[in-house]
């Protein structure tokens, strides 16, 4: 074998290879286009995030003090936005509640209305406004339903030190987990009316040690604010609250109660009795709410179990208030082509 026979052996070599090599990349190439998931076990493992716990972070002096400053509005509101402030005129919140008597843990706990990620979810749209809203917003609808009080100016140092908070506290949120932070795990609604005497017996059972015989819930010992909220009377939350409508109150009790026995994953009362106590609970009297008919300018997003009017539907009020929401969930969906969960 001669010189250039040599040579023209060994490009052809190369040549191959190099050939073989692009025709492996391009098949790469095309499998990872509809494969993306093949390389997860190269990306960092997102196991290592763990959520923080507020309060050991506020003891061990770990936050800024904006986000320390929000950290004290969310547990202790009535002392800052409240009743309980001095100044009159920063008393924004029209009950003793804490934020935290509603969202658990400071906002850190799964299932509860977490604000873990939360910022991350605004702006969006809301039917209650029909249009596009901001995180204060968001606050400032808590504030004027949940605190039976009045909205704060977004530029309030106060609803500043909120969103800080809020902002502080989602810090690394893996995306896999975003969903386990977001609002309240469903339950299967029963397709009947709230039963008051099963209701009853959950609470008696279940609730009453800590919220008390006749809801007034458990003062802190200086009297500020609750250990344990009211859950119906004039310092609890008003007939405009997310927390009045059936439906979402037997999602929240449902992840999260009896306190510290109930997790969203490791629930202690079953659907329906979260569905009964939740109608015994918004069975009794509350604050009111003015302008309430403003609500959802377009009546067909208005929640199914909303127990207040109007509504673009014939049932009779009782059963916004009580169910069986199935039905009107069916209606909807049929009339309008709008699925409902609640």
């Amino acid at each position: 074998m001669n010189d250039f026979e040599k040579l023209f052996r060994s490009l052809k070599i190369i040549f191959s290879l190099l050939m073989a090599g692009v025709i492996f990349i391009s098949i790469f190439i095309v499998y990872y286009s509809y494969n993306p998931e093949m390389l997860q076990f190269v990306q960092p493992k997102s196991s290592i995030w763990v959520v923080k716990i507020p309060e050991e972070q506020f003891d061990a002096g770990a936050m800024d003090a904006i986000v320390k400053k929000g950290y004290q509005i969310v547990t202790e509101t009535s002392s800052w936005l409240g009743p309980s402030t001095e100044d009159p005129q920063r008393r924004f919140a029209g009950n003793n509640l804490s934020c935290s008597n509603c969202h658990l843990q400071a906002g850190a706990q799964a299932g509860s209305g977490s604000w873990v990620g939360v910022t991350d979810r605004y702006p969006q749209f809301r039917g209650r406004e029909n249009k596009i809203g901001t995180i204060e917003d968001r606050i400032n609808g808590c504030m004027e339903r949940s605190m039976n009080g009045k909205i704060l100016d977004v530029n309030d140092p106060n609803m500043m030190a909120i969103v800080s908070y809020m902002e502080w506290l989602g810090e690394g949120l893996p995306e896999e987990r975003i969903k386990e932070y977001s609002g309240y795990p469903k339950i299967v609604l029963p397709n009947v009316a709230v039963d008051l005497g099963k209701g009853k017996d959950v609470y008696t059972r279940e609730c009453m040690v800590c919220h008390g015989e006749g809801g007034q819930g458990i003062p802190k010992p200086n009297g500020v604010g609750y250990t344990y909220p009211p859950l119906w009377g004039s310092d609890s939350y008003n007939n405009g609250a997310g927390m009045h409508r059936v439906i979402t109150a037997a999602e929240f009790i449902k992840s999260n109660m009896p306190f510290l026995q109930a997790t969203w994953d490791n629930p202690k009362l079953t659907d329906e009795e979260a569905y009964n106590v939740a109608g015994y609970i918004n069975s009794f009297e509350r604050p009111e709410k003015a302008s309430l008919t403003e609500d959802f300018p377009d009546k067909k997003l208005k929640p199914v179990s909303t127990p207040y009017g109007p509504w673009t539907d014939e049932f009779p009020a009782e059963q916004h208030k009580f169910g069986p929401f199935i039905p009107i969930i069916e209606f909807y969906k049929k009339e309008f082509g709008i699925t409902k969960s609640k």
